[in-house]
């Protein structure tokens, strides 16, 4: 009885559960990453850092201070980007296997023991 109940689960609510927190995983990583926001704000400082030590800074240096902050921020950015894309990515791809693999996992023991059988054990 408890492996009809656990085969019921299985191939009926177990699968669209697994279907939600993959999709919610996704959501997570994504809002982890911040990808939409690090795309608005792609050109902005990313610290402001001045180089004049408390004396005053002349205008060719602010403009540096801030030329070289933007750039900062924008490689910083750019590579945030980059591993937010690649991350969702191979979440997405591995999530989809996984989906794709969910009906035959149950049966994995039972093909375990069938290969041990037929090909013994060789060691």
């Amino acid at each position: 009885m408890l492996a009809i109940s656990f085969f019921e689960w299985w191939y009926s609510r177990g699968w669209s559960i697994y279907f939600q927190g993959f999709l919610a995983r996704l959501q997570n990583t994504a809002d982890s990453f911040s990808i939409g926001l690090l795309f608005k704000t792609l050109f902005q400082p990313f610290r402001q850092i001045s180089t004049t030590d408390g004396k005053k800074a002349t205008a060719g240096e602010k403009i540096i201070d801030a030329t070289v902050a933007r750039l900062v921020g924008f490689f910083v950015r750019v590579f945030i980007i980059i591993a937010g894309i690649i991350t969702l990515i191979l979440m997405a791809v591995g999530g989809v296997l996984l989906g794709l693999l969910w009906p035959v996992i149950p049966l994995m023991p039972l093909v375990g023991v069938a290969v041990s059988s037929i090909w013994g054990i060789w060691w």
